[in-house]
């Protein structure tokens, strides 16, 4: 499409949705500006609470919630952090010295975690000189060991931090007097390498995503500190809050960092052993050391990979995850709040063009996919390159765009309404409402021009009418005629037939143009036959009315399958929507061949093969009147016995071959059914065939 035909359908469009009225475009207009809203804070949107007034009696008093944009947007984050999480090998610099189930089975004691176990690996731990200790672990409540514990964190050579959390920060993990003998323990450590170190994890919303914020009141967070302690402040990420990095294994079921078991350092005969020490050692010089619980179901922490691992890691795995992005340098840039709203602006003036183009569907549904991908895969690209996509919208742009699209698609639709239902009534009484609607959505359906198509042509006449127009007043004829063809019209538009046109009590209709379906076969054959149903209910109706009315004839109905040109013909100031050719010309004769044929509704066997039914029977072959070629006869008869209907196709095919023994089996049959008139007339026919076994109609 070119630029100026992109300008032509957004001025058309504009012009809808500027004659919906100063009320709906004040409507419009409040709706494409919460679009904007939603698109630029969908992250703070939260889920809503359904109040008490409105759950259901009997309801337990809990928050009944439904998913705000907020839950929708923290979800992609997670999808977008696992599948793009680096996969390394295991972290050499880190190592964790961890309580573990078994060793509180070894001592025997769950919680707190024993410090006399604590203090004897920690100087065995320091004496393998490592960078700095960093201790999740909080001293809250007093405990046989602390004396020995104390003795020890105030020998140490290497660095130490000490876990640390008050009750304004970690109300859910610490009461006040735990904190006043937690302060009271760091106390005792003042002028020694042994310092406080916050472990408060931020857990908003239930998940760590995103590093701890900076409190005046708190000390730097673990790994922060243990830096800073071992002399690589520089690296410490002063002032960062942005979001926490994950990354995967390698290999499977293999840990991302040095494991070890806190025992391993308590068995002094083990420790004696030059090789188990050099091991340790290994594991420990050097290296920046975590010593706290990685017990199950305690301390544990959902992260963005959670569902991706199957399970939550222990809070001091965090702790390392935060020295390892340090230690790395990722302190990932974050998207600024101007850029935001240029986004949301855009997002939203995207969908307002959108909106407002008159596109085919085709071409609009190609552009909505592209527009989708974009506001999904835009977050996801900045996310791999490394920046911070944690408030970055991906839901909010999505509905953000929906809301403004459906804003302005409403209004554009509503001003035209009127004008559309009564072009849709008028082509209604015409075409079935799906095709009414195509040509309604395409204009340039109703340019002149025809094409060649394979029709289902039916073509009815009511026997007797013209004669009985002319003993009536004309107002009875026009109301009698207007009755019939109200009905008959409704029978082929709910068979999704197109009325091509009216010939005084004629009807013309086609199935296959404008748009063909696989069942228009069956569509037409089972109209035709109900159209004669319908005249039949006609004949009755006018009997009611008044007995000095003629006697109304029969309705007839002919069925034939073929090919013609289709479409709209005539000229700039008059068009009609017609089929021309020979089909139409077909269907016509087999309509007038009913009289005497002494039938009601006959097709060709072209029409009949094609309408998938069975319940078509042959009656025989012959030259229709002006016609040289020969036609197969199918009539409709759904109650007709199926064994008789078999003798009737092997009565036509001995026929075709010349077998005498041909009429022996119609006469069979039509005995059988002494008051069918048509059966009777083939019977007739059928002993009185011409040249080529064919009956020539008079």
């Amino acid at each position: 499409m070119d630029e100026g035909k992109g300008d032509n359908l957004l001025i058309r469009g504009w012009r809808n949705v500027r004659e919906a009225g100063p009320r709906r475009l004040a409507l419009t207009a409040l709706l494409v500006l919460a679009a904007l809203l939603v698109a630029r804070y969908s992250w703070d949107i939260p889920a809503d609470v359904v109040p008490h007034d409105m759950r259901t009696e009997g309801a337990e008093d809990v928050a009944l919630k439904t998913p705000g944009t907020g839950d929708a947007e923290r979800a992609l984050y997670d999808l977008r952090s696992s599948l793009l999480a680096q996969k390394i090998e295991q972290d050499d610099r880190i190592t964790m010295v961890v309580y573990d189930d078994q060793t509180l089975i070894n001592a025997r004691k769950r919680s707190p975690l024993d410090r006399g176990m604590l203090a004897r690996a920690l100087r065995v731990i320091d004496d393998m000189h490592p960078k700095a200790i960093g201790l999740d672990i909080l001293f809250d409540q007093p405990q046989d060991e602390d004396a020995e514990l104390l003795a020890t964190l105030r020998a140490m050579k290497t660095p130490t931090l000490v876990g640390y959390a008050n009750f304004a920060t970690n109300e859910n993990d610490i009461v006040y007097d735990q904190q006043v003998y937690l302060e009271q323990f760091l106390a005792q450590l003042e002028g020694s390498n042994a310092r406080p170190a916050s472990i408060r994890l931020d857990n908003t919303h239930g998940v760590t995503r995103k590093w701890p914020s900076i409190e005046p009141d708190l000390p730097p967070v673990l790994g922060r500190a243990m830096l800073r302690a071992a002399g690589e402040g520089d690296k410490s990420f002063p002032g960062y809050e942005g979001s926490l990095r994950y990354r995967h294994p390698a290999f499977e079921n293999e840990p991302m960092y040095g494991r070890l078991q806190i025992d391993n350092f308590l068995d002094p005969v083990l420790m004696e052993i030059p090789e188990v020490r050099a091991m340790l050692r290994e594991q420990i010089e050097g290296r920046y050391v975590l010593v706290g619980g990685d017990i199950i179901d305690y301390d544990r922490v959902q992260t963005t990979l959670s569902s991706v691992i199957g399970e939550n890691p222990a809070g001091l795995r965090v702790h390392a995850d935060m020295i390892a992005q340090m230690l790395d340098g990722d302190r990932r840039p974050q998207v600024s709040d101007l850029t935001l709203w240029l986004m949301a602006v855009l997002v939203v003036t995207t969908a307002v063009l959108t909106g407002l183009l008159e596109w085919g569907s085709w071409r609009i549904y190609l552009l909505l996919t592209g527009q989708f991908a974009t506001f999904i895969g835009v977050p996801f690209v900045l996310e791999w390159r490394g920046v911070d996509t944690l408030g970055v919208p991906a839901a909010g742009w999505l509905l953000g765009w929906i809301i403004a699209f459906s804003a302005v698609v409403s209004a554009a639709r509503a001003s035209g309404a009127v004008q559309r239902n009564f072009a849709q009534g008028a082509l209604g009484k015409y075409l079935p409402r799906e095709m009414a609607q195509e040509i309604l959505e395409h204009p340039k359906l109703l340019s002149l021009h025809g094409e060649k198509k394979e029709l289902f042509v039916l073509f009815s006449d009511l026997e007797g009418f013209t004669k009985m127009s002319h003993a009536i007043e004309p107002e009875m004829v026009a109301k009698l005629l207007n009755r019939y063809l109200d009905l008959l019209s409704d029978v082929v538009l709910d068979h999704g037939g197109v009325i091509d046109k009216f010939v005084g009590d004629a009807v013309v209709a086609f199935w296959g143009a404008p748009i063909a379906r696989p069942d228009d076969g069956e569509r037409a054959a089972r109209a035709g036959y109900a159209l004669w149903q319908a005249g039949e209910a006609f004949r009755e109706e006018v009997a009611a009315m008044d007995a000095g009315l003629p006697k109304i004839g029969k309705t007839r109905v002919g069925l034939h399958w073929g090919e013609a040109v289709v479409g709209n013909f005539g000229g700039d100031n008059r068009i009609q929507y017609t089929a021309l050719g020979d089909s139409m010309n077909t269907a016509a004769r087999l309509e007038a061949a009913n009289k005497a044929l002494e039938s009601s509704v006959m097709a060709s066997r072209e029409f009949a093969e094609r309408s998938t039914l069975d319940w078509w029977r042959p009656m025989g072959r012959v030259v229709l009147r002006g016609r040289a070629k020969p036609v197969e006869l199918m009539e409709p008869a759904p109650d007709f016995p199926a064994e008789d209907r078999e003798r009737l196709a092997q009565a036509y095919k001995l026929s075709r071959e010349g077998d005498a023994s041909s009429v022996d089996i119609v006469s069979e049959v039509a005995s059988r059914h002494p008051a069918d008139r048509a059966l009777q007339n083939l019977l007739y026919r059928m002993q009185n065939l011409g040249e080529g076994a064919v009956y020539v109609l008079g």
